[in-house]
């Protein structure tokens, strides 16, 4: 089994889906299941659902935010019931098992799954580099969330049997902690040169981290950017922090 890749549930409010999704990543070979902010866990009904994966459950960590749950983390994808606009990278289940498999080898992968009535929320998707969203009859397209971790972990299963069969994956990006600091510093910066403020920032910050996620830089790149961006700080006379 691998830990190379974590399935992350955020708001899970049915213990019986905490437990269905942990029997599905035993069934396919992932081990390592976090909890965001469950309604109730540890629950009879999840291990009761979990059947042979009691174990796995057993192992889950339960932590406050996405930002615990991705920490360390480096290519995070959420998944997502509903169409997006061109602000987002889309991916289907496939090409998204090819990434994670391959961007996992140095550094641990995350997959996103939202709440049962509302999925992931706006701020929560934009922690993730892209959306993964799996095709379904437009009458009815919304799947339960252990149903969607199923199929996302027989995805990633199958991209570890056959390899050549997969397309080619993004290189390495930097991790969580690294985007998390790049933001900051670029919110701080476009705040102090004016161009960010209380009348735009609601807008503005989020439309700005979805073209970075889009970019999926690597380490190198965000060093460079924040070279520019302390260059930026240095020649206006700003002060650093």
């Amino acid at each position: 089994m691998t830990k190379a890749v974590r399935i992350v549930l955020v708001d899970t409010s049915h213990p019986g889906n905490i437990g269905a999704a942990a029997r599905a990543m035993k069934n396919m070979g992932l081990s390592s299941l976090v909890l965001v902010r469950p309604q109730s866990y540890p629950d009879a009904e999840a291990t009761a659902r979990a059947s042979g994966a009691a174990d796995l459950l057993a192992a889950a960590t339960v932590v406050p935010s996405i930002d615990a749950a991705i920490e360390g983390c480096g290519l995070v994808l959420g998944t997502s019931a509903r169409r997006r606009n061109a602000n987002w990278r889309m991916l289907d289940a496939r090409m998204a098992a090819a990434e994670l498999l391959a961007t996992s080898e140095s550094r641990p992968a995350a997959v996103l799954f939202g709440g049962e009535r509302n999925g992931l929320a706006n701020d929560e998707l934009a922690r993730c580099h892209a959306l993964i969203q799996i095709p379904a009859d437009p009458l009815y397209e919304s799947l339960n969330v252990a149903q969607a971790v199923q199929v996302v972990c027989y995805e990633i299963m199958m991209a570890q049997r056959h390899p050549g069969d997969s397309p080619e994956p993004v290189s390495q990006p930097a991790g969580a902690e690294d985007m998390a600091a790049l933001h900051r510093h670029l919110d701080r910066v476009l705040e102090r040169v004016g161009f960010m403020h209380p009348g735009n920032a609601a807008q503005l910050r989020p439309r700005l981290e979805r073209l970075l996620a889009r970019a999926v830089p690597d380490e190198k790149e965000v060093r460079i950017l924040r070279g520019m961006l302390t260059a930026i700080e240095r020649h206006g006379s700003l002060p650093e922090e």
